[in-house]
């Protein structure tokens, strides 16, 4: 704030309120049916093809928000680019770098977002069958939220790792000798 100013903090607020919006409607609005697809083609509603279905919507979603993603980042690490605009940027990225830049990092961003859609909605359909089933509990405020909390922990446990090294990658820079190759290479360097 004292170098850049209050508004640096919103740098890039409109591409990541347009990321939001279309990402959290994509994954939520494509787990249900693809579920539902799973339960139709295989007979079966356990909790594999509910975790193979919310994979799928969180890697989907994330896939075709990407483009926005990296405008978000771009402008939140540059405050030059604030008098430009998220669409001048966007030609600006397209021009010099070429389509193909919009969907850099979409491979990590992919796998982090089918864990998290894969663990979350799984872990909240499994386990608000298992408290209406073996708990006092019904339909309403209390499921719903012990379901939720319940979601909430296995899911930041399973995405905690991807996030150290999709952040351990963010962070390094090209030209140190020893940098991680890919994210197999991170997590393989610091499990050794």
């Amino acid at each position: 704030m004292k170098n850049e100013g209050p508004k640096s903090l919103y740098l890039g607020l409109t591409p990541a309120l347009t990321r939001s919006l279309l990402y959290g409607g994509l994954r939520l609005g494509l787990y249900e049916p693809s579920k539902y697809a799973c339960d139709w083609a295989f007979g079966s509603n356990n909790i594999l093809f509910k975790i193979a279905s919310g994979a799928f919507a969180g890697a989907i979603s994330t896939a075709l928000t990407n483009p926005v993603e990296v405008l978000k980042v771009r402008l939140q690490m540059n405050s030059d680019l604030r008098q430009r605009g998220p669409i001048a940027e966007m030609r600006r990225i397209v021009s010099k770098e070429g389509i193909g830049a919009l969907w850099k990092g979409v491979g990590p961003a992919s796998v982090r977002a089918a864990a998290l859609t894969a663990s979350q909605l799984a872990t909240y359909d499994e386990s608000k069958q298992i408290l209406v089933n073996w708990t006092p509990l019904e339909e309403g405020f209390y499921l719903h939220l012990t379901s939720s909390t319940i979601a909430g922990l296995v899911s930041t446990l399973i995405t905690a790792p991807i996030d150290m090294i999709k952040t351990r990658l963010m962070l390094q820079r090209e030209s140190v000798v020893g940098s991680y190759k890919n994210g197999f290479h991170c997590a393989y360097q610091v499990l050794g």
